[in-house]
């Protein structure tokens, strides 16, 4: 059953195209919005079960990091017996992304679900631990540029996106009264931001 993603598309290359066309359309305010896309699905996660927690790194080479204590991404395994990960980086959400009225960000800005990540994002690694297994997937403007990759298990639960935000979106800036809005947005998510760039 299809409930955010299409399970039978894996690269949808024309949405892809669409959101690198219209930058300041699917990433107003810049990077900072693209952290946001990947904390509502957390907070998606603790609202559900009534906490969790998040960390955002801003590292020295301008990458961005969003590590969260969840689930882990819906991974199945096929009638090959192989991984399956449910296609959240390179194909559309289908609750928000053609109805941009259904939520919005705490920018104010619309929801439109991971690929929009991806696709604006010059790199990007999902790396994705879950009680059944772990993996990571490295993508490249939005496509998969490797396959779904076993990592060692550690115990752990939870999704970590690493991601190097498209030059053209400029370096990333928190607002001044940006916590404050997750917090009034998101009250079961704890949030932790560690800006590890050099003054």
């Amino acid at each position: 059953m299809n409930t955010t993603h299409d399970w039978l598309g894996v690269v949808d290359v024309d949405h892809l195209a669409r959101i690198r066309q219209g930058p300041s359309d699917f990433a107003p305010g810049g990077p900072w919005h693209l952290v946001l896309e990947v904390l509502a699905y957390a907070a998606d996660e603790a609202a559900s079960k009534g906490r969790g927690r998040c960390v955002v790194v801003l590292h020295p080479d301008g990458s961005l990091s969003v590590r969260d204590d969840e689930r882990g991404t819906d991974t199945r395994v096929d009638e090959h017996g192989r991984s399956v990960k449910k296609p959240v980086m390179a194909t559309k959400d289908l609750r928000f992304f053609d109805f941009p009225q259904a939520e919005v960000l705490p920018d104010g800005h619309p929801r439109r679900g991971m690929s929009v990540v991806a696709a604006l994002s010059q790199w990007l690694v999902h790396t994705n631990r879950r009680l059944d297994g772990a993996w990571t997937q490295r993508y490249e403007h939005g496509v998969p540029v490797t396959a779904l990759e076993p990592v060692e298990v550690d115990g752990t639960r939870g999704t970590l996106v690493h991601f190097q935000p498209d030059g053209l979106l400029g370096a990333v800036t928190v607002p001044a009264d940006g916590l404050a809005r997750l917090v009034t947005a998101w009250p079961h998510l704890e949030i932790q931001v560690d800006d590890r760039r050099a003054d």
